[in-house]
């Protein structure tokens, strides 16, 4: 049976390349920030989570999805943070996100950027599918 979304690491040269998929934007946008986490063994410490809201706005698909990650990696090397849940939705001309997390209790290794390299959001079979991929 097909996952509904997901992602997996795709062999890259240098950098890191991620694919995700999912039925809808807001489903990728997650999925997407999972996996890079993934990617990059980041996780938070048990206990007392924090709640931290932003809004970003609207643009193209693959812009979004470069801000939306890019903010999160902002929230990891300033705020020590790193994110579980995701309630994102798109508001007139903005993403508007909430999002759960914990101090950051380890990290394998850095990603320094989400890159627009060859970065394109597609309609398959499967939703919305995109290959991300990441400075390291």
């Amino acid at each position: 049976m097909e996952e509904f979304a997901g992602f997996c690491e795709i062999e890259h040269t240098a950098d890191w390349e991620l694919e995700v998929w999912a039925p809808d934007f807001i489903a990728l946008l997650e999925q997407a920030a999972r996996g890079m986490y993934h990617l990059s063994g980041a996780h938070g410490q048990a206990g007392a989570g924090s709640v931290h809201t932003f809004r970003l706005p609207t643009a193209d698909l693959e812009t979004m999805l470069v801000a939306f990650l890019a903010e999160l990696l902002f929230y990891q090397e300033q705020e020590g943070l790193v994110f579980d849940t995701f309630n994102l939705s798109l508001e007139g001309e903005a993403l508007q996100a909430e999002l759960h997390g914990f101090p950051l209790a380890g990290l394998d290794k850095e990603i320094k950027a989400v890159t627009y390299h060859n970065l394109q959001i597609q309609y398959t079979q499967r939703g919305l599918q995109a290959r991300i991929v990441f400075d390291v």
